[in-house]
């Protein structure tokens, strides 16, 4: 393994520990000079600690500094710029000051874990604490505007960005291609609470040291990335409005070792603290069908794998476990299917939205017809007083609060679900719900907030979920995790160009044939830059496995099964398989015949590391070579450690294009070469 401190992999129970002991530490240095007024790297005299006041932070010309895990943190309470002096040495800038104009500072008051002051020009309060080991920063604002801050990433010794993009992307700040405008990566601002992040964080490795930084009021908060001198930095700009109930601003700072999946270690440990970490283990005790995940593989079903037979095709196949899906169009899968399905261990589940309201007489789908009038009375109604044009500019986007009123007496959703199910499925798929695109609504009838949106979502996903269906959702951002059981999306580092290369029809395909649809069977070859910013594996990491693997499952969107990008399948096997996330597939009964043996050997091979490390949370992760082309993730105690080699050398035996996993038992690797099986006959090369 190679020395640099970037490629370290850590214990991070025990790293933890340690940082806890260091924290202590630094409290005992700071009784010590509220004590004896002994000067420290801070600068002048140090104020008096009240009676009763925490000891393990102190405010002297104008800094607030507080102890945090691994050492100090610096607040200049004039400009909010924030320093740090970790334990191990040195100084860094963990946020510029603010890119808003803040005004002179009020009186700085003495709290429980540091310090409040306002700034009487922005009417704002200010309250910096130490709180589990970070550096809490929280705004009240008394009216509307704005504040830009913190500004990340312009510490000379910042190397790598850490983006929560679908997976996870780290990004050396100086890399030519991320610093291109063609990425997209720089100019428009990311909205944080949209879902164009799967999680409210970003983090950076600087030097031997990193940073975690966390919005946990991401709704009314955007994050900007500039390319300065050809090196990415960032901005947070978060706005306060008082109608959007955004008046509150809070973010967290982490000091963390420089490894690349640090920041998801902190937010998992965030979502604990908060009691938001969703369990798949308790999951299962509470509904044993959602056991059926583990091992699983997932597809959409089309023409005649809906029916019997092709169940029973990937049954003499041996594949064990299966997610099956199929859109409530004109053909659904029948209730002999269904049984066939569940019969042979799979679960099966329809594909449904409640967020679509169209014309019953026009709508283009069953999912978007409403009784009575739903449509249009339930559309959310925008700032201009229109509706909200729905999927593919069809009828509207629908109020999540206008059904929760309604629900009690008329029952919309429920009665809808009921006749989803009653086939005999035990699965259910709820698009949209889970992705994170929230909506302001000022219908009078129905108004909510984005936040008000949040909440509704949860609560319908949990009534699904209670009801007994194994839930499943789109791109599932991290604030769903306790209410959906798998989700398809969040597994793919979505870039801007995907979404126009599927608007065209003709390279993409469209929605015919009916039962097999180009758009989901047409193979298409990604353009390279393309391909480059969503699988090239020096730039992938898993963030979101490490904050939530054990949580739920997470698979790649719908819309990119396995067979769809052809060049990127040897790439999307092996992180698959490192990451311990399932494939998606479409199928009808032809891909079924062509495909299915390699479907079959790549589920053999998955099925018992699954099933083993499906509840167990990613512990680690490391490169293992400086290009970043070997990768180790381990999950659990050691309960599974998998090795995949992206490059064509050798690696200490592990062959060019392979994987290797070791389960904890096992006595020896068991190999995978994806090429070998792809789109060919029988598996030759696990073991």
């Amino acid at each position: 393994m190679t020395s640099n401190s970037a490629l370290r992999e850590h214990d991070y129970d025990h790293h933890r520990a340690r940082r806890r002991a260091a924290v202590r530490g630094f409290a005992a240095l700071l009784v010590l000079t509220a004590i004896t007024g002994c000067s420290t790297a801070v600068g002048a005299e140090a104020t008096s600690a009240p009676a009763g006041a925490d000891p393990a932070h102190s405010v002297r010309d104008g800094k607030l500094t507080v102890a945090v895990e691994g050492g100090t943190a610096v607040v200049d309470i004039a400009s909010l710029g924030v320093r740090a002096h970790p334990a191990s040495g040195g100084d860094l800038e963990l946020s510029a000051a603010s890119a808003t104009g803040l005004g002179k500072p009020g009186p700085v008051t003495d709290v429980q874990g540091g310090a409040s002051w306002t700034y009487p020009d922005k009417g704002l309060t200010v309250t910096a604490v130490s709180d589990h080991g970070r550096l809490k920063v929280s705004m009240r604002a008394q009216r509307d505007g704005e504040v830009r801050w913190p500004v990340t990433g312009a510490d000379r010794s910042a190397s790598d960005l850490q983006l929560p993009r679908g997976e996870g992307l780290d990004i050396p700040v100086s890399d030519a291609f991320w610093n291109a405008p063609d990425r997209g990566l720089t100019g428009d601002p990311i909205d944080v609470g949209s879902g164009a992040l799967s999680m409210p964080l970003w983090g950076y490795t600087y030097g031997r040291n990193g940073a975690s930084y966390l919005v946990p009021t991401d709704i009314g908060t955007s994050l900007r990335f500039v390319s300065d001198h050809g090196r990415l930095r960032n901005t947070a700009t978060h706005t306060f409005d008082a109608g959007a109930d955004t008046r509150s601003y809070t973010v967290t700072f982490k000091l963390t070792d420089g490894n690349p999946v640090a920041p998801a270690v902190d937010y998992r440990d965030w979502l604990s603290e908060h009691g938001e970490l969703g369990s798949l283990r308790e999951k299962i005790k509470k509904n044993p069908a959602t056991g059926k995940l583990l091992g699983a593989f997932h597809a959409y079903l089309w023409g005649d794998a809906r029916k019997p037979q092709g169940v029973e095709a990937l049954r003499r196949l041996g594949v064990s476990r299966m997610w099956l899906g199929y859109d409530p169009g004109n053909d659904p899968m029948g209730a002999d299917a269904v049984s066939a399905a569940k019969k042979d261990g799979y679960l099966v589940g329809p594909y449904d939205s409640f967020a679509n309201g169209q014309d019953r007489a026009t709508a283009d789908s069953p999912n978007s017809a409403w009784p009575d009038t739903v449509y249009p009375d339930y559309c959310v109604i925008d700032a201009k007083g229109k509706p909200e044009t729905g999927f593919g500019n069809r009828g509207c986007y629908l109020s999540t609060q206008a059904f929760e009123q309604s629900e009690p007496t008329k029952g919309y959703l429920a009665a809808r679900t009921r006749a989803m199910v009653a086939n005999g499925s035990d699965s259910y798929f709820l698009d949209v719900d889970s992705a994170g695109d929230l909506f302001r609504d000022y219908a009078l009838g129905h108004k909510m907030t984005m936040a008000q949106d949040r909440a509704n979502r949860l609560a319908r996903m949990k009534r699904l979920q209670d009801g007994g269906l194994v839930l499943g959702s789109e791109a599932a951002v991290s604030w769903a995790n306790g209410v959906v059981d798998f989700n398809h999306g969040s597994a793919t580092p979505v870039a801007g160009g995907l979404w126009m290369l599927e608007r065209n029809k003709e390279t993409w395909g469209g929605y015919v044939p009916e039962k097999a649809p180009k758009t989901f069977f047409k193979p298409v070859g990604l353009p390279a830059d393309l391909a480059k910013e969503m699988y090239d594996p020096k730039y992938r990491i898993p963030l979101y496995e490490t904050a939530l693997h054990g949580s739920l499952v997470n698979v790649e969107r719908w819309e990119l099964s396995f067979g769809k990008l052809p060049q990127q399948k040897t790439a999307r096997a092996l992180l698959a398989m490192l990451y311990n996330v399932p494939l998606n597939y479409v199928l009808d009964g032809p891909t079924i015949k062509q495909y299915g043996p390699e479907l079959a050997a790549l589920q053999k091979y998955f099925a018992p590391l699954h099933e083993k490390a499906g509840t167990e949370q990613l512990t680690s992760f490391a490169w293992l070579t400086s290009d970043r082309s070997v990768q180790r993730a381990v999950f659990g105690k050691g309960a599974l450690t998998v090795t995949a080699n992206f490059g064509t050398k050798a690696h200490d035996g592990l062959p060019g294009g392979c994987v290797s996993a070791k389960l904890k038992d096992d006595k020896k690797p068991r190999l995978l070469c994806p090429a070998k099986v792809i789109g060919s006959g029988p598996q030759k090369s696990a073991r």
